[in-house]
């Protein structure tokens, strides 16, 4: 490695067992080589958070590659559950707590504004590329009861679609155990492996190429922009760097407050859905929560037992006891249903940071290189949020390549260097 150059990221075994995402039917968008010339935008990472900035940003007419040192979506976003859901796992009224009402709830506006223009990109992809669900948020160890209703009616003060169903209701309308419930409306549920695969393709037609396996082991500043220098020696120069790289965290870029843990899911055979009413995607007010939704194939996902640890190997020794828990208390929580047969269960590393909200924003380290980090529990969502942000500031709002466009008022609120560097 040449002088002066800057070890990047984290190398780590991100996921194991087996998903549920048709991987024998995989078809990968074609790897394309490394470009000869510059380009406007390095997108390093070709996972769902790549993908998505990739579509966005090529279809402006900036010239874009992604590299990424694996093939395109077989990372961490193998391993996503795919709930698309603008609700967070910091309650609202939790994050009031911290930033005031109004602070707060700009936040969540803004992302669930995002969250329902992907839907609305999604459904120029195809009718099937999602399906749109109602969520529904039952009382926990986070939330009981009263604070269900307080956050209820704050979602309905800020022009969120959520109202609180008591238990009796919930059990009627959903056919779960009774347990009381926050319903809320515009979410959806994708493939995230297809989605992928099929955003990195519409890139494509405008141009951009995914050149893989391209492991990036150094940025290098120049007058032109950023010089991209791989592990194997070769080199591209970007206007513009996205540091889209996932769990495999940006060293000495992304600040330590975004934290890695382990989570654990379950799928069991195709068919076995309906377990409940209107497939509706199901989590609770608890740490940890159990979460769980439907497939088009009648798979049951369900997931968490998030723990507080990194260590693939650590990890992976507990997927045969978390996995025979979330079956358990998805059992319980719908407490009608005959024993769970699971027939698929992995587990895999993600993000977490404080306020359960992303990192998009420029690096205080190098100019013209730019964080992208789902960090938080909503990382498809926040990939919508980043591809918006970082398409105003590249276009001129925060300096990046390019002229016009005026800052996003709501950059601030997902600035990656908000809790210190």
């Amino acid at each position: 490695m040449a002088n002066g150059s800057i070890t990047l990221t984290e190398t780590r075994n991100l996921r194991s067992g087996t998903v549920p995402w048709r991987d024998a039917d995989w078809t990968l968008p074609a790897a394309a080589p490394l470009p000869a010339g510059p380009v406007d935008v390095a997108i390093l990472g070709s996972g769902i958070m790549g993908a998505i900035l990739a579509d966005r940003l090529a279809a402006t007419g900036r010239s874009v590659a992604l590299l990424d040192r694996r093939p395109p979506g077989c990372g961490s976003t193998a391993a996503s559950t795919a709930q698309i859901m603008w609700a967070m796992d910091v309650p609202l009224i939790r994050l009031a707590e911290d930033l005031g009402e109004r602070e707060a709830a700009r936040r969540w506006r803004r992302v669930f504004a995002a969250v329902q223009r992907f839907g609305e990109r999604l459904d120029r992809l195809g009718p099937d590329a999602r399906t749109p669900c109602p969520t529904l948020y039952l009382a926990g160890d986070l939330l009981d009861e009263d604070g269900l209703r307080a956050e209820a009616e704050a979602h309905r003060r800020h022009g969120l679609p959520s109202r609180y169903l008591d238990a009796q209701a919930v059990a009627e309308r959903f056919g779960i155990a009774p347990r009381a419930g926050i319903v809320s409306e515009g979410s959806y549920a994708i493939d995230p492996v297809a989605t992928c695969h099929d955003l990195l393709r519409e890139a494509g037609t405008h141009g951009a190429v995914t050149a893989y396996p391209a492991d990036v082991a150094g940025l290098h500043p120049i007058p032109a922009g950023v010089e991209l220098e791989l592990a194997d020696g070769r080199s591209l120069i970007a206007g513009d760097v996205i540091l889209a790289t996932g769990y495999e965290r940006a060293r000495l870029f992304l600040p330590p407050a975004f934290s890695l843990l382990s989570t654990f899911a379950i799928a069991t055979s195709p068919g076995t859905a309906p377990l409940w009413k209107e497939n509706a995607m199901i989590w609770e007010a608890s740490d940890p929560y159990l979460y769980v939704r439907t497939c088009k194939d009648g798979r049951v996902i369900a997931g968490g037992e998030d723990v507080e640890l990194a260590d693939a190997l650590s990890r992976d020794a507990l997927l045969a006891a978390k996995s025979g828990t979330i079956a358990a208390k998805l059992e319980a929580m719908l407490g009608h249903s005959a024993p769970i047969a699971v027939d698929r269960a992995w587990t895999a590393t993600f993000g977490a940071s404080p306020d359960g909200l992303p990192a998009i924003g420029r690096s205080a380290l190098m100019e013209r290189v730019w964080l992208s980090a789902g960090f938080g529990g909503n990382g498809i969502a926040f990939a919508a949020l980043a591809a918006e942000l970082l398409d105003r500031a590249l276009a001129g709002g925060e300096g990046g390549g390019g002229g016009g466009g005026g800052e996003d008022p709501d950059s601030a609120c997902f600035d990656p260097y908000r809790f210190g560097n």
